[in-house]
Parts: structure tokens; C-alpha cells; sequence
């Protein structure tokens, strides 16, 4: 019999404990370095144990700050609570990167009140009204406090109407709607600047209480990331500087708690595949470059052609030793990339909303700065690691950058 495919990765003796604890998913029986934020929540929240209507809320911070962590911990002791005392909570989470309609959100959070015997709210093809009175009947018919979390909200807020409209609707369930309910809605965005992009009215209706996370450094990363080795590591696995290494590498880029988890979670998985019994440093430096890699490579090639066009304009700048580069000073450049790729350019206006495209993607930066009397600009610096090589990925997904790439260009030069 021929041996099997994953025989001799069985055969290799796992130095974990239990993954589980190093995943994004994992609900933490503590969060240290958030007693304030958490505070926040619970003493706004408690109101709801006392039948009240809660305070809407916004939570702003960086990515793997801890906002949904902490929003789910206290939530859950919320929930736990409300069961004790005969209270009826409810709450619901919706992420709106993955459910980015109004439909869509009201049709969710229907089908998560739903009780045996109603009709599920179909994915599309009811008015939005009827879906909304559905939506209210069930929270009117279960009763207590709904808690409706809206994680990555600006993503819908972005999307023009869908953000104002949806926020419009819930905000106005405890204005006359509901009798014997309330409706609290949670906000969760990495944009402190969201609320700006709504219509003065939803703001006006909405009157959060905002709670901001700060990003988490080296120390704090630590100590997040040692209850979380103990049990998804076995014992006398880590050399005493992975920790260290990985809190520090994460805390350089954003204090992203994930990122840190991703770097120890996949440093021994390095050292398991090298079949050695202890993680250490080198370890930790193979699992930040696998981590650059994995992610920047495949966003970078699956950009559509004419934002490579913009990217290839600001790295070949910054090639040529600029920084801080000027929307201007990429459009020129991107002009001569839409000629030698056979492309016809798009408006300036056009190429500023692709830049913000890739400065939301993480592959650059964007800041936008005031020149007093001149008006306001924008400086644009890439992201990308030292020793990635986004023009041979871009070379490589699209063949029509050959002729971009191997092109000559009339760069500008500072003096």
C-alpha cells in the first residue's frame, strides 16, 4: 500500500497544547490592559439589567485593539447576568464587511430573533419595509433590551445611503416603535472619523457615547500573549525571547494584539516543521516574513489594473527617492504607465479615490495635510516591506506590466 500524503507530518510531535487558544476566535477568560474600556461598556450597559434603553455607542481603534474582544466579553457577562435576574437581553453581532447592505443587516438580525415557527427573512426580494416591521415585531415579541453590535461599520457607512438609512431605522425603534423593548446599538470602527460621513440627523439620533481603544504596547502585548502560551503551548517549548520578539514586532506596527497571536501561533509551526523540540528566534523572523508575504502578495496581485498602474506610479517615485509623495506627482507618473500599458488614464479625481483604496488596503499611506494658502495635499509613502518586491508581483499577475515595468519615465527630483 502506497503511503499516505500526511503520514510522515502525523508522525512529527505537535508542540501545541491546544491552537485554539492562539486564534482570533478565542474568547479569553481575561483582557488585561482594558479595565477602562470595559468599565465603559458595563456601566453603560447596566442598564440594561435595570430595564432601561442603554446608550448607543461607538468603540474606535486600530485593528487588534481588543474592541470586539472586549464587546464580546462583556456581552457575554451582560447575557450571563440577565439569565440570573430574569432579565431579557438579547444582543446580536453583524460584521459589516461581510454583510454590507441595509436588506441584508435588518434581514440578519431578524433571523437571529427568530423563534421556532417564524418565517425566515429571505437573503433578497422583500420591501425593506416589511423587513423592518419584521425586525421590530420580533424584538417587541421577545422583549427586554436587544443589543445590536455593528462590527466594521464604517465599511457600510462608506457604501453612500446604506450606513445613514440603516442607523435612521434602528435609532428610531425606541422613539414610539417598541413597547416593552428597547434597541441599543454598538458601534465598532478603525476610522475615528466615520461618524463625519453620516447625515447630521442619524448623528443627531444616534448621540453616542465613544470609546476609544489606544493600541497596545510591547508590555501590554506580552501580556496578553503569555496566558494565551500557557495554554496553547506545551510546557518548556518557548525560548524566553519569543515572547519578548513577538510582542515588540507587533508593537512596531499598531500594537495589533492579532498580529502578535499570528506571529507566535505560526513561529511554532515553523519550529514544528523543522522537527525541533524548542521555538526561538529564528523561528520568530521566518514567521514575520511568511506573515508579510502571505498577506501583501495576493492583495497586491488581485488589485484591478489601473490601481497597480496607481502603485507602480508611487513605488517607481520613491525608486527614484522621493517621499511624501503628492497626488500630483503620482499622476504624472501614472499617465506615462497608461501609455506604455495601452491604457486611457482616468481623471486625477478618479486616481485620488484608488489612492484611498490602497491606503485602506494597508499597501500605503495616505495623510492628508493642510499647505495653508495652497489648500490641502495629500503625502503618500508605501507600506510594503523592504525586501518585498511589488513590481515582480504585479509583473507576474498582470502581463501587460512588462512593457509599464521595463518602460523609461521622466521622474521628478526634489532639490
Amino acid at each position: 500500500m502506497s503511503e499516505n500524503l500526511f503520514d510522515n507530518l502525523l508522525r512529527v510531535k505537535s508542540l501545541f497544547r491546544d491552537r485554539r487558544a492562539l486564534g482570533h476566535a478565542f474568547n479569553p477568560e481575561d483582557l488585561p490592559h482594558r479595565g477602562n474600556e470595559i468599565s465603559a461598556l458595563v456601566n453603560n450597559l447596566v442598564e440594561a439589567l435595570r430595564g432601561h434603553a442603554p446608550s448607543n455607542m461607538n468603540l474606535y481603534g486600530r485593528p487588534g485593539s481588543g474592541k470586539t474582544a472586549v464587546t464580546r466579553f462583556v456581552c457575554r457577562d451582560l447575557e450571563s447576568k440577565g439569565a440570573a435576574e430574569g432579565c431579557k437581553i438579547h444582543t446580536v453581532e453583524i460584521n459589516c464587511r461581510n454583510i454590507d447592505t441595509k436588506y441584508r443587516v435588518l434581514a440578519e438580525i431578524g433571523n437571529k430573533l427568530a423563534v421556532e415557527g417564524d418565517e425566515a427573512i429571505p437573503f433578497t426580494g422583500w420591501p425593506a419595509d416589511k423587513v423592518f416591521d419584521r425586525v421590530r415585531a420580533r424584538m417587541q415579541a421577545r422583549a427586554g433590551v436587544h443589543v445590536i453590535i455593528l462590527d466594521e461599520i464604517d465599511h457600510l457607512v462608506r457604501k453612500g445611503s446604506e450606513g445613514d438609512d440603516l442607523l435612521y431605522s434602528l435609532t428610531s425603534l425606541n422613539i414610539g416603535l417598541l413597547t416593552g423593548a428597547f434597541c441599543c446599538v454598538i458601534g465598532i470602527s478603525n476610522d475615528l472619523a466615520f461618524t463625519e460621513l453620516l447625515d447630521p440627523r442619524v448623528q443627531s439620533r444616534l448621540a453616542p457615547i465613544d470609546v476609544v481603544f489606544a493600541p497596545y504596547n510591547a508590555a501590554q502585548l506580552e501580556d496578553v500573549l503569555k496566558p494565551r502560551a500557557m495554554r496553547g503551548i506545551k510546557q518548556d517549548v518557548l525560548d524566553d525571547s519569543v515572547i519578548p520578539l513577538c510582542a515588540a514586532l507587533a508593537a512596531k506596527e499598531d500594537g495589533d494584539a492579532r498580529r502578535a497571536l499570528d506571529l507566535l501561533r505560526i513561529s511554532v509551526q515553523q519550529a514544528e516543521q523543522s522537527e525541533v523540540d524548542v521555538v526561538g528566534i529564528n523561528h520568530v523572523r521566518k514567521a514575520q516574513n511568511q506573515l508579510e508575504f502571505d498577506q501583501i502578495t495576493p492583495t497586491i496581485q488581485d488589485l484591478p489594473l489601473q490601481q497597480k498602474l496607481v502603485l507602480f506610479s508611487i513605488l517607481i517615485n520613491e525608486k527614484n527617492g522621493l517621499s511624501n509623495i503628492s497626488t500630483g506627482e503620482v499622476y504624472g507618473t501614472y499617465e506615462i504607465a497608461c501609455e506604455n500599458a495601452g491604457e486611457r488614464p482616468l481623471t486625477s479625481r478618479r486616481v485620488s479615490s484608488l489612492i484611498r483604496g490602497l491606503d485602506m488596503a494597508g499597501i500605503i499611506t495616505a495623510k492628508t495635510t493642510s499647505r495653508g494658502r495652497h489648500g490641502m495635499s495629500k503625502r503618500i509613502n508605501s507600506c510594503l516591506p523592504p525586501a518585498f518586491d511589488a513590481l515582480k508581483v504585479m509583473h507576474s499577475a498582470e502581463p501587460v506590466m512588462d512593457d509599464v515595468v521595463n518602460a523609461r519615465y521622466r521622474l521628478q527630483n526634489r532639490l
